[in-house]
């Protein structure tokens, strides 16, 4: 991978990978390891680590030292806060190695924003357009558009596509408007710009 291919390696980052899309950036002490699959216009910034067999889509954001395991799968448009760690393993021991197919999958939905410092255990999924706050302790899956904080990580409210905290209204200042059937089921959009 390099500029030929339309992906920027700084120097001292590592791209091991062949499938890294075209204006993808990895930064300094960076390490994409073979066989992780990035898409275009990602940013991959200094000591973030993507290892063999995780999927990450277009235009995402992984700021400093985020740590990605295989079976870690990350959809479009997803930010990913400094220090944020996702898992693969629920019960690891040095002395019992497991193939990659013992790992739980994790799933990242479009849109979604990981806070600084969150960890994300295996075997969940983050909904679309959900906000996990800094430092939060994710151990169960977390519905579209919720916003969640704290160990473990509990909802507190509704963010919008846009990123700004719902009212009780549920109407955004960005002139996106939601609807609630069932918490579990997140937020469906009814009115605004898509």
């Amino acid at each position: 991978m390099g500029e030929s291919d339309g992906v920027f390696v700084h120097e001292r980052g590592l791209c091991e990978s062949d499938q890294v899309g075209r204006g993808t950036r990895i930064w300094a002490f960076a390490h994409v390891m073979e066989g992780a699959v990035i898409g275009a216009d990602c940013n991959v910034c200094g000591h973030a680590f993507v290892e063999s067999g995780a999927v990450i889509g277009d235009r995402v954001v992984i700021k400093n030292a985020v740590l990605i395991w295989d079976q870690v799968t990350i959809g479009d448009d997803v930010f990913i806060g400094p220090n944020a760690v996702f898992t693969n393993d629920l019960d690891p021991r040095a002395a019992f190695k497991k193939n990659p197919d013992q790992f739980l999958a994790t799933i990242v939905e479009d849109g979604a924003t990981i806070g600084a410092q969150a960890t994300i255990v295996c075997g969940i999924t983050v909904g679309r357009s959900a906000f996990i706050g800094a430092g939060a302790l994710v151990i169960s899956d977390v519905a579209p558009h919720a916003l969640v904080v704290g160990n473990p990580a509990q909802r507190i409210g509704w963010a919008c596509e846009c990123g700004r905290r719902l009212p009780g209204s549920l109407d955004c200042t960005c002139s996106r408007c939601y609807v609630l059937d069932d918490p579990a089921d997140g937020l469906v959009l009814a009115s605004g710009p898509s």
